[in-house]
């Protein structure tokens, strides 16, 4: 039986990339492992595309689709333009529920200056929970982008904001009367905004204007831990990183404490894993933290893949885990 959340890598290396139908010569990157957009060579521009879907949330479904797949066009230095959305409705659900969702589409597809152009929306029998899948395309001048597999040897990696930024929105919007128990009313309140920290676009387009930027990639399933690990495999590379390093909201530290998860395996989308230059890094953090994003440079890039490596605050080295599937899963398990 498969875990829950994404499918794991070699199953996706053995089956789905093997199924991938006709050979286009306008594809230029097709599906390929910690990397996630595609990218269509039309005429003189290339056209970035990603897809993803929403299933462990609720309450703000529909932001999270939008600014989730927008995130996937920024790590690629692109400014995200189009969303197709699919709209999977439980079987029950009313027009309270189609308006709410719409809505909410609109409201974040607005504030990031995409157009919502066209998807489909159904009442889906056997479902219980919505889920929306979200397709996001922009454009940009041919070759004119980073992918997550050109992370070099020797890069600094900076991270955006915190980890478990979505998770901890999740959890305190679906698992609010658990967390009373454990957390102040203002804390609780205080987690739910963690859905606007989501979008990391002006994170991802102000690193890449400023120059020395090898690789982006976001954080989703999986939460950081993940996201480093598929940063790594997509550019074949190793990674050593510092867990004093890496910052940690107090309220998502709460929340992980009292559901008994690692913040670092938590979905993580909102923030932003960046490969830069070593020279350009502190570069790129000072110009984030003009612009009042939270940045810090948490590790670094090593030649040999086989060393994944995180040091934790007592100096004791180990490997860094990779997520067998996202700890959010093992959270909302628990009632």
């Amino acid at each position: 039986m498969l875990p829950p959340g994404k499918i794991p890598i070699d199953i996706l290396k053995e089956i789905v990339f093997k199924n991938l139908g006709a050979t286009r010569e306008e594809v230029t990157l097709g599906p390929t492992a910690g990397v996630d957009c595609a990218v269509l060579d039309l005429g003189d521009k290339s056209l970035i595309v990603s897809m993803d879907p929403i299933t462990g949330a609720v309450e703000r479904i529909g932001w999270l689709a939008v600014n989730v797949n927008a995130n996937d066009i920024a790590t690629f230095g692109v400014e995200p333009a189009f969303l197709f959305s699919c709209l999977m409705l439980p079987e029950d659900a009313n027009e309270s529920m189609v308006e709410t969702i719409s809505s909410q589409l609109n409201e974040a597809a607005t504030a990031i200056g995409m157009a919502i152009v066209g998807g489909h929306a159904e009442s889906t029998p056997h479902l219980t929970n919505p889920i929306v899948v979200g397709c996001a395309m922009g454009f940009t001048p041919k070759g004119k982008y980073v992918t997550a597999a050109n992370a070099k040897a020797g890069d600094k990696l900076i991270l955006t904001k915190t980890a478990g930024i979505e998770g901890t929105a999740i959890l305190a919007s679906d698992r609010e009367t658990a967390l009373k128990k454990n957390l102040s009313s203002q804390e609780i309140k205080k987690s739910k905004e963690f859905y606007r920290k989501i979008s990391v676009v002006k994170d991802a387009l102000t690193a890449h204007s400023t120059g020395g930027v090898h690789a982006m990639h976001d954080p989703t399933e999986g939460g950081v831990a993940g996201g480093i690990h598929e940063l790594a495999d997509a550019s074949r590379l190793g990674v050593h990183i510092y867990n004093d390093k890496i910052p940690v909201a107090p309220e998502t530290t709460k929340i992980c404490s009292f559901f008994k998860i690692d913040p670092l395996q938590l979905i993580g989308s909102g923030a932003l894993l960046i490969a830069a230059q070593a020279e350009k890094a502190e570069a790129i953090v000072e110009r984030l933290s003009r612009d009042q994003i939270q940045a810090a440079i948490i590790g670094e890039m090593l030649p040999d893949t086989n060393r994944r490596l995180i040091t934790l605050h007592n100096g004791k080295e180990q490997i860094l885990p990779r997520p067998s599937s996202d700890h959010l899963w093992q959270a909302l398990s628990r009632n």
